[in-house]
């Protein structure tokens, strides 16, 4: 079975993604903060990572960076951040897409 890890500080938002993924049978780990998430891709090896920008512990891009050092999962950036710089440094910083909410 595919797991995925939701990473969103916003709790309705993270709760949304969480039971939406598994009524269509994901296994689902959520992190809410950047240091929880790369933990819980080390301890839990996910098969891909969704990723809000807006932490509150560290920036999404710097998330990023730190999971390419020693992981290739893939990484679809889901995030309020609507300016095209935004984009630019989290696909540079090795995301492999980049979704904008709302959704």
């Amino acid at each position: 079975m595919t797991r995925v890890l939701v990473v969103d500080d916003e709790p309705r938002i993270a709760r949304l993604l969480v039971i939406n993924l598994k009524a269509r049978k994901y296994e689902v780990d959520c992190a809410q903060d950047g240091g929880t998430a790369l933990e819980a891709v080390a301890a839990r090896s996910p098969d891909v990572v969704l990723l809000d920008l807006g932490l509150p512990d560290m920036d999404g891009t710097d998330v990023i960076r730190q999971l390419r050092g020693w992981s290739q999962v893939p990484v679809l950036v889901v995030s309020a951040r609507h300016g095209s710089e935004e984009k630019i440094r989290a696909l540079d910083a090795g995301a492999d897409d980049y979704i904008t909410k709302p959704f």
